[in-house]
């Protein structure tokens, strides 16, 4: 069974999806000297705590501004608070900006139309056209958003809902896949008679489909520092009676998160403030359209009713012309007609074993791919920030630590090439941030030339010193007195 190639270049991320634990300790133990692995293993618990701190009164300013949006408790909350209009509506737009920069902050990305291109251009298990009822949807919020923060390349979608993504992953499936191989096989033996006869000028004619995105599928360059990702489809397969009997591995990338906002649009005259925010993971690209809100419910596409239709009526056509020419040819008039009936029953069959399939998709994702919603999916973006901030900071710093003064290009490398060595991950390192955060703590310096440098082991942990938690620990612990607190 030979595959052919469909591969995705994609850009490295900035997330750094190693457990900040392991993190810790591995670079911990890299360090020779006990005196010195103890005082890192404390800088990296003052470095946590501090950030923290940082990020406390944005959080807080966040999830109350939220609870005023709360789609379950928002209007209870409205209305306690008594406020107009023109004052919701600032709230709101303050929430929205304190939300996305959460989301810069935990690496998410806002999904291009571009991203979503390339996820459309294939199929995977979903293979209905999924769209979104425009109607249902408000599309006034994110518009002004957008508006007000003048971004750049904001995807047409974005006035109705916004879909931010993290990660790269692979999904794959081993199966027989007899029901979809033998629909391929019928799909492809109809196109083959379409192409010797006159039919195919009727059925097949179609306008060309993604022809910007296949730029994309080709061999990688080895050097490139982009991500390639290869997908393992049955269309690319070249499928034979064998094959049908044996086992067949395909292969998706997914995105590892995927968090989705949008509001409903008002009904009946009732003036709706929810947002919704529910977050997805190990979504397949070729089937992202399950995380879209509102969704329609599928049927036969119109390309589907006119092959239908036009099949039904051409056959028909075709084999009372035969039969009434005076030296007809039964056998071919009998081929013929079998496989008219047999696309026929191929398009049907097909259509509800995909609904079959759409239904089991967005149960699987409500059930098993959807991690939370709401407030739930605020507090866990809280958390990741802070993560994702301190293992920044102490993978720079153990850098520097390591390798004295460097410029910041020689630490961006070094950055991504420990986490390569040491854990096998590949990431896009933010330098730039991740110094930023250095410098805020004080624990860093530049010389005049550019080059960074950072303070020793001992002083980094005197300059942070000690933290509320540290203090509120010796207390519980009793190794220090309330009244110095």
């Amino acid at each position: 069974m030979v595959k052919k190639n469909d591969v995705i270049r994609l850009e490295r991320e900035s997330v750094i999806r190693i457990l900040k634990p392991k993190l810790i300790m591995t670079l911990a133990n890299l360090i020779e000297k006990s005196l010195d692995r103890a005082e890192f293993l404390k800088l990296c618990k003052r470095v946590e705590y501090t950030i923290r701190a940082w990020y406390l009164l944005h959080f807080e300013e966040m999830m109350q501004l939220y609870a005023l949006v709360d789609p379950v408790y928002g209007a209870q909350n409205l209305e306690q608070q008594n406020l107009t209009d023109a004052e919701i509506d600032v709230f709101e737009q303050k929430f929205l900006s304190l939300l996305f920069q959460v989301m810069q902050k935990s690496n998410f990305n806002i999904a291009t139309d571009e991203d979503i291109e390339i996820a459309a251009a294939g199929q995977y298990r979903l293979h209905l056209p999924i769209t979104v009822d425009e109607s249902k949807l408000d599309k006034k919020l994110l518009k002004r958003y957008f508006e007000e923060h003048q971004y750049e390349n904001a995807p047409e979608y974005a006035d109705k809902y916004v879909i931010f993504r993290r990660g790269i992953g692979i999904d794959r499936m081993t199966d027989y896949f007899f029901l979809e191989k033998v629909d391929m096989l019928i799909a492809r033996g109809w196109r083959y008679l379409l192409r010797k006869t006159w039919l195919g000028r009727i059925l097949s004619r179609r306008p060309p489909k993604r022809q910007k995105k296949e730029k994309k599928n080709h061999i990688p360059d080895t050097d490139s520092e982009d991500l390639y990702v290869e997908r393992i489809r049955l269309e690319n397969m070249e499928l034979s009676l064998k094959s049908l009997l044996s086992k067949t591995t395909i292969q998706e990338p997914t995105f590892d998160r995927i968090i989705v906002i949008y509001r409903r649009a008002n009904t009946k005259g009732k003036k709706g403030r929810g947002i919704y925010v529910k977050h997805f993971k190990n979504i397949p690209m070729a089937d992202m359209e399950i995380v879209l809100p509102e969704k329609k419910n599928p049927g036969l596409t119109p390309m589907d009713w006119v092959k239908f239709l036009g099949t039904a009526l051409v056959g028909l056509v075709a084999v009372i012309s035969s039969l009434e020419m005076p030296k007809a040819d039964l056998w071919f008039t009998i081929a013929f007609l079998s496989a008219v009936v047999g696309y026929l029953a191929k398009t049907y069959f097909t259509f509800q074993q995909n609904l079959a399939v759409y239904q089991n998709l967005i149960t699987q994702s409500m059930y098993d791919r959807q991690l939370d919603s709401g407030k739930g999916t605020l507090l866990h973006l809280c958390d990741d920030v802070i993560q994702q901030e301190v293992k920044e900071v102490i993978v720079s710093f153990f850098i520097l630590m390591e390798q004295g003064t460097v410029t910041i290009q020689d630490l961006d490398t070094g950055c991504e090439e420990l986490l390569q060595d040491e854990f096998g991950e590949t990431c896009n390192f933010d330098v730039d941030d991740a110094v930023k955060k250095l410098e805020k703590l004080g624990i860093v310096s530049r010389d005049s030339i550019g080059r960074y440098q950072c303070v020793g082991l001992k002083r980094a942990n005197e300059i942070i010193g000690p933290t509320t938690e540290e203090l509120v620990m010796k207390v519980r612990d009793g190794t220090n007195e309330p009244a110095q607190l």
